[in-house]
C-alpha cells in the first residue's frame, strides 16, 4: 500500500485523516462529562441514569444489583461494607480521569418501633443512607475537584418530619441534608458545590422494599406500626412519579450556585417551609392525625 502523499496530510497538523480520528477517538472518554450513580439500578437512581445517559453522560452505577441497560456501566458494590464504594469509585475514575457529578441515591428503611429495634436493623440502615454517602464523597473529591463538579443527596423531607414508625430513616435523611450542607462548606472553594434534594412521597418500588416488623417484632405496637405503614405506602404511591424526581436532581446539578438543601417540586418546597415556619407541636399533630396514629 502506498503512502499517503503530503497534500492528503493536514496542512496545520501535519497528521493523516487516519492519525486524527484515532487522536478524537482517544481524547473522547475525558472531554465527555461523567457521572456516577450509587444506588441507580431502580427507582430514582435508574430514572436519573436513563435521562444523564440521553444528555451525552457517560454513566456509570454502583450498587448490590447490577443495572439491565446497555446505556450505562455497571459495578457491583454494597453501601453498607465499608470500602467498597470508595474502590468502586476509584476504579471508575482511573478510567475516566475526571469526574463531573456523584449522586447518591442508595438507601434503605425500616418501620419498627425505637423501643424494640434491633440494633442491626438501623446500624444497617445508617450506614447505606449515610455513611455510604461520606465515603462516596471522600472518594470522589480529589476528581471533581478536577472539573468544578457536583454532587447531588438523594434526601427525603420526611428528614424535615418526623415519619411515625420510620424515624431512623428520618434521622439519616437528615443527618444527610446536614453533611450536604457541611461538605458544600468545605469543598466550594475547590469549585465543587455540594447539595440535598428532598423528595416527598414517590411511587417506586421502594415501597414493597421497606423492612416492616411483624406483629411479634412490634410487640404492643403492632397495630400502630401497620396504621403508619399503610399510610406512608398510600403517601408515596400516589405522589411524585421517579421521573419527575431524576429531573429535578438534574436541574439542581447543571445550577450554576444551587441551593445545599432543595426539595423536590413546587408543592413539596412549599410544604417544607410551612413545616419549618409552624409551630413543632402543632406540625407534630397533623403528623399523628396523617399516619392515623393516636
Amino acid at each position: 500500500m502506498s503512502k499517503l502523499s503530503d497534500m492528503e496530510k493536514n496542512p496545520e497538523t501535519g497528521n493523516t485523516p487516519e492519525k486524527e480520528g484515532e487522536e478524537r477517538r482517544s481524547s473522547a472518554p475525558s472531554a465527555r462529562k461523567s457521572a456516577i450513580i450509587v444506588g441507580g439500578s431502580s427507582g430514582i437512581g435508574r430514572e436519573t441514569a436513563l435521562k444523564l445517559s440521553a444528555k451525552g453522560y457517560r454513566v456509570y452505577n454502583i450498587s448490590r444489583t447490577p443495572f439491565k441497560g446497555e446505556r450505562v456501566q455497571s459495578l457491583t458494590a454494597d453501601a453498607a461494607q465499608e470500602g467498597e464504594i470508595e474502590k468502586a469509585i476509584e476504579e471508575i475514575c482511573a478510567e475516566s480521569g475526571a469526574l463531573d457529578l456523584l449522586i447518591y441515591s442508595a438507601g434503605f428503611s425500616m418501620a419498627a418501633p425505637l423501643e424494640h429495634a434491633k440494633s442491626g436493623d438501623y446500624r444497617y440502615l445508617f450506614e447505606v443512607n449515610y455513611f455510604g454517602a461520606i465515603e462516596a464523597i471522600r472518594a470522589g473529591a480529589p476528581y471533581l475537584k478536577k472539573r468544578g463538579g457536583r454532587v447531588v443527596l438523594v434526601g427525603s423531607l420526611g428528614g424535615e418530619m418526623p415519619i411515625p414508625f420510620d424515624g431512623f430513616y428520618s434521622s439519616s435523611k437528615a443527618a444527610l441534608a446536614m453533611l450536604a450542607r457541611e461538605a458544600d462548606l468545605e469543598l466550594r472553594p475547590h469549585g465543587v458545590r455540594v447539595c440535598a434534594l428532598l423528595p416527598g412521597g414517590t411511587a417506586t418500588d421502594f415501597t414493597y422494599s421497606r423492612r416492616i416488623y411483624n406483629e411479634e417484632e412490634s410487640k404492643g405496637y403492632s397495630s400502630s406500626v401497620k396504621k403508619a405503614s399503610a399510610a406512608l405506602a398510600n403517601m408515596e404511591q400516589g405522589g411524585m412519579t421517579s421521573s419527575l424526581v431524576a429531573d429535578s436532581i438534574i436541574k439542581l446539578a447543571e445550577r450554576k450556585n444551587p441551593p445545599p438543601v432543595f426539595a423536590a417540586g413546587g408543592k413539596n418546597n412549599v410544604l417544607r417551609y410551612a413545616y419549618k415556619m409552624l409551630p413543632e407541636r402543632f406540625t407534630d399533630w397533623l403528623v399523628r392525625k396523617k399516619f392515623n396514629q393516636k
